[in-house]
């Protein structure tokens, strides 16, 4: 059965295509998109997030690499666990610049993303992550910039956890 086959029977059997609220068991913790990748939060806290993956038969490219977007998922919700350490619980933000540079194939086994916060101008926050695969070395190196809610009240956010403003 191919996958246009399984989507068709997910929405014959009712399956909603949005929109969608989903509850979080907590404010630092893996959304619906998140736990279909099994990314597990290894820590999360002074700007700085760790999590991990494990490479799955369906995260394959045709070559039988892992998929960079699995990677940049991963990546991308390390920053955002980082964030989350850091700001007020039920704060919107977004991402809204990202850079991925790949070193490496991925061919089995488990991967690591180390994430840091490095810097923040006005409701915009910078962070680098590092992927690593099981034997340590860099896979992927991304960066991303993240844009809070204006409606976020800067107070509250903790910056002091993280790089000086550059303004």
């Amino acid at each position: 059965m191919g996958s246009n086959d399984t989507m068709e029977n997910s929405m014959r059997d009712g399956a909603r295509m949005g929109p969608h609220d989903p509850t979080l068991a907590e404010w630092i913790s893996c959304a619906p998109f998140e736990q279909l990748l099994h990314m597990q939060i290894v820590t999360a806290h002074n700007g700085e997030a760790v999590l991990t993956m494990p490479f799955l038969y369906e995260y394959a490219q045709g070559a039988g690499l892992m998929h960079g977007g699995a990677l940049v998922s991963l990546a991308d919700t390390a920053l955002v666990m980082a964030i989350k350490s850091i700001l007020p619980i039920d704060t919107h933000f977004a991402t809204i610049e990202l850079t991925a540079k790949y070193h490496r194939g991925v061919t089995q086994g488990k991967i690591t993303a180390e994430a840091k916060l490095t810097d923040h101008e006005g409701h915009r926050i910078n962070g680098k992550a590092g992927i690593l695969d099981e034997s340590g070395q860099l896979v992927m190196e991304f960066d991303a910039v993240f844009q809070l809610s204006r409606k976020t009240d800067m107070s509250n956010v903790a910056f002091d956890r993280i790089g000086p403003s550059s303004t």
